[in-house]
């Protein structure tokens, strides 16, 4: 009898294991959505990058007071080159939840450039997807060559003119 109880015990761990494994890729595939433009439609990082330009993806959330300090050095940066060769593209991690939140984020720091959300963990996906790195938060930067090559990432404060210095390198 005591082995019949050992094996029961056995195939019960050897369920919750597969169920647990199961839940986890069900889970992740569910919580993996799509980026989304301010104003609801689809898109992606690559459809946002142009030919011949240097991209900045500057990964932010409107809670983000590191964000809030560097958006608008970065505005005058889109500003001052995307007619040039580079141009800025947001990326809030913000959610449809919190979309109200990102879109005054953009009004009241006055980004001049493109700014896509997704949940968070649709940007944490595109973030390790680009680098095989684990998304540390925001505000993260990562820098594409004008044929779309990743170049550079980054988590944390990046002045501008640090960016700058990188493409006039490169």
């Amino acid at each position: 009898m005591a082995f019949m109880n050992l094996d029961m015990m056995k195939i019960s761990q050897r369920l919750l294991i597969l169920f647990s494994f199961a839940f986890v890729l069900l889970s992740a595939n569910v919580q993996a959505g799509s980026l989304q433009n301010m104003q609801g439609g689809d898109t992606t990082l690559e459809a946002q990058m142009e030919k011949g330009k240097w991209t900045v993806v500057m990964l932010w959330a409107s809670d983000c007071h590191i964000c809030a300090i560097e958006a608008p050095d970065y505005a005058a940066f889109h500003a001052k080159y995307s007619n040039i060769n580079a141009k800025v593209v947001g990326v809030s991690s913000d959610g449809a939840e919190k979309k109200q939140a990102a879109e005054a984020f953009v009004k009241n720091h006055k980004l001049n450039f493109p700014n896509l959300i997704g949940d968070v963990y649709t940007v944490a996906s595109l973030y390790q997807e680009q680098t095989g790195e684990a998304f540390r938060g925001t505000p993260t930067f990562m820098v594409f060559d004008p044929d779309g090559k990743l170049m550079a990432a980054q988590p944390g404060a990046v002045p501008p003119e640090d960016i700058e210095r990188f493409i006039a390198a490169n």
